[in-house]
């Protein structure tokens, strides 16, 4: 008779931080049986509750707002650096998300794992210095321009944009690979398998965030024009990188074209 081999990430009594954002609530359907706690129930700026603990911590919780990290440094380091701190405290493996915006945007080719982190805002820094509070047992996901279903997210901007706007003016001198909350969180478990350190897990393709919008507008049957702008027109307050395409040298898990997981997010929204 045969017997079903024990998998080894379901099998690990797993907790998820941030469990309220786009990323942990993909993260809480990819592993069910995960204890996930949303910031109500843990704010990561303060240490664990008293008698939490877990084999397995997916921390999710995060300072993303990368204009307030330039007005409120502090605060996002209390996140973002602070926050992950009192995660490792609970002694177990880590899994970490971290971002496209610990580079500075110099290249024109892919960064890759052994690339030379260079931030050029405060969000950057943040998520820098939280890539090394996560300590010597955790796998830093290095990944770029969520998007899902729920929270706060470029595409959920355009769609409400689209529906009341003739014309949007979108960003078209930066480039990465808009990746799908969903297929990240799948990607996650394969990533559990393997060797502690850094992997770049990102969106098959790239395009600018212009590019990206008349995709949205595109798929979800919106007849709205995309007016394309320089990033010092926008006048955002943190800078970004030009260029900031994640690929993976370690042989990091694959994941399927932004324009597939555009599509894949648009079905979840219609459902």
């Amino acid at each position: 008779m045969e017997h079903e081999v024990p998998d080894p990430v379901r099998t690990r009594r797993s907790l998820i931080t941030g469990a309220g954002g786009q990323l942990g609530h993909a993260l809480a359907e990819a592993f069910p049986e995960a204890r996930a706690l949303t910031r109500a129930a843990w704010d990561v700026t303060y240490p664990p509750p008293e008698g939490l603990d877990a084999e397995l911590v997916l921390h999710a919780a995060a300072w993303t707002n990368v204009d307030g990290a330039e007005d409120d440094p502090q605060s996002a380091a209390a996140v973002n650096v602070g926050g992950t701190l009192n995660a490792a405290s609970l002694g177990a493996p880590l899994v970490v998300w971290s971002t496209d915006y610990v580079f500075d945007g110099t290249k024109r080719t892919p960064y890759l794992e052994s690339d030379a982190p260079c931030p050029l805002g405060a969000y950057g820094r943040t998520k820098l210095h939280g890539e090394a509070a996560a300590g010597d047992r955790a796998w830093i996901v290095r990944t770029s321009w969520l998007f899902g279903p729920t929270s706060h997210n470029f595409l959920r901007t355009m769609l409400r944009l689209g529906a009341e706007r003739d014309e949007v003016a979108v960003v078209d001198d930066q480039r990465g690979a808009p990746t799908y909350v969903g297929h990240l969180a799948e990607a996650t478990k394969e990533i559990i398998g393997r060797p502690y350190g850094i992997y770049h897990v990102a969106a098959d393709g790239d395009c600018t965030w212009a590019d990206f919008a008349e995709a949205i507008f595109q798929e979800a049957g919106l007849d709205t024009h995309v007016r394309r702008i320089t990033t010092a027109e926008f006048g955002a307050r943190a800078p970004r990188p030009a260029y900031s395409v994640l690929r993976s040298e370690k042989g990091a898990p694959t994941l399927p074209h932004w324009r597939e997981g555009l599509r894949a997010c648009l079905e979840r929204l219609e459902a």
